[in-house]
């Protein structure tokens, strides 16, 4: 009974997933938007812990051969598990968030705020640093990706804020988050294309600065 009422569930909200996407392409053609990037995405499997017991890193039996790309986010079931930051052409390294070194863009889903996560050292979670002591974040707000760096498509869960930290003597709250993906146990995972590889490149600054002079001279 209890996985009819679970399916029941999942079809209601597959239909409203289809209603939504359909109704997202008809704004897009409306506004002469181009369409939404696809995800491309390849199924991996973790092999064991990277050997270097001072960071929070993981061995997937997909390489280059299997078209795995540096700086591919991978994902659980929960959501950003961490990005791939080695590639062999048999296997890969993928990078924790939780790891010392990570770092990943986020935006708060209920304030759309955008900031910065950080793993923590020891691989104790992560934190949000740069926030204001004022800011606007309170114990259990979700923080997505932004999908502004060219790598993690937006929308994807990263953490939860487990606690916040007004300290009077900085300028600055120490904000401590609870990774949404469990690294410990996981399998079964998913390597994503960097959505960087469907956008056009970006503006060379050099370019841009050569063209600035033409562009004045062409109002006078």
């Amino acid at each position: 009974q209890a996985a009819r009422s679970e399916l029941a569930r999942q079809a209601e909200r597959s239909a409203r997933v289809l209603q939504l996407e359909r109704e997202n392409a008809n704004l897009r053609s409306l506004l002469d938007l181009r369409p939404a990037l696809g995800v491309r995405s390849i199924a991996a499997e973790v092999l064991y812990d990277a050997p270097d017991i001072y960071s929070r890193k993981v061995i997937v039996d997909r390489g280059s051969r299997n078209g795995v790309l540096p700086g591919a986010p991978v994902i659980d079931a929960k959501g950003v598990l961490g990005q791939v930051t080695r590639v062999y052409p048999l296997n890969a390294e993928v990078t924790l968030l939780t790891d010392k070194d990570a770092a990943i863009p986020v935006l708060n889903e209920r304030t759309q705020v955008r900031g910065a996560a950080y793993g923590r050292p020891g691989g104790g979670g992560m934190e949000l640093r740069f926030m204001a002591g004022n800011a606007d974040v309170q114990v259990g707000d979700l923080l997505t990706t932004s999908g502004v760096d060219g790598v993690y498509p937006p929308g994807l869960p990263v953490a939860r804020v487990s606690e916040v930290d007004r300290r009077v003597e900085t300028s600055f709250a120490r904000i401590v988050l609870q990774p949404v993906a469990s690294p410990d146990g996981v399998r079964q995972v998913l390597v994503l294309e960097p959505i960087g590889v469907q956008l056009p490149p970006r503006p060379e600054p050099a370019a841009e600065a050569a063209s600035e002079p033409a562009r004045k001279a062409a109002r006078r």
